[in-house]
């Protein structure tokens, strides 16, 4: 799954991030509500990890707001340390689909978010990616191509989950250092090559037609010729 997760404590933010990651989650991170709200609206999540206080001028209450009012149906847990009945009731109101107090456990914290995407909401998030033969499964994370079952290591399902979110769009070295490996620096190693190669053994080399393309100076897409 693809999660977002606005938190401005740093240590809560990493230890949460931390552990949805090790889960074998996509994470993005926002540390203030305008960069909570703008990474909401512009992209899609399967789930969304919400404090209720958060610097920049918009707290959680609002960026919900406004994303419901948009009619974005995404799953959000609030995370706040404001605990009692009144504030539990006023996050469920605005449009919260669940509501966490601090101090928690990461263990409820993962199953709450977990329950939250198998609901299938009507028009909530997608459980399945599609891309011409290709199939994956996002609850049971699983990948099939021609119907034919593809077993992946958990980073080579999140390096072809990240393309397929991407499909048809030039996918940059930067954007998987920072989508896949979380490195916001290059550390000049080929380690997005290798895990490249890896998957196209896997998912293009035993079918007919390449599905993961090189972008000649630019990165690498996932379409199918056909298209």
């Amino acid at each position: 799954m693809r999660i977002l997760v606005v938190e401005d404590d740093r240590d809560v933010a990493g230890f949460v991030v931390k552990g949805l990651r090790e889960s074998g989650h996509v994470v993005e991170h926002a540390d203030n509500g305008r960069d909570g709200l703008f990474l909401a609206a512009s992209e899609v999540f399967d789930a969304i990890v919400l404090d209720r206080m958060l610097p920049g001028g918009i707290d959680g209450l609002r960026i919900l707001e406004t994303l419901r009012s948009q009619r974005n149906t995404v799953p959000v847990l609030f995370l706040s340390a404001l605990g009692q009945v009144d504030d539990r009731v006023l996050g469920l109101k605005a449009g919260g689909d669940d509501y966490l107090t601090k101090p928690f456990a990461f263990s409820e914290l993962l199953a709450r978010v977990e329950a939250l995407t198998r609901r299938g909401k009507g028009d909530g998030p997608a459980t399945k990616l599609v891309v011409a033969d290709l199939e994956m499964d996002l609850l049971s994370r699983s990948v099939r191509r021609a119907g034919q079952k593809i077993d992946l290591q958990p980073r080579e399902f999140l390096l072809l989950e990240y393309l397929m979110r991407h499909a048809g769009q030039v996918v940059t070295r930067t954007m998987l250092l920072e989508g896949v490996w979380d490195y916001h620096f290059d550390p000049q190693t080929n380690v997005i090559d290798v895990h490249v190669s890896r998957l196209r053994q896997k998912v293009d080399k035993p079918f007919s037609g390449p599905l993961i393309h090189t972008v000649r100076n630019a990165g690498y897409m996932l379409r199918s010729d056909a298209v």
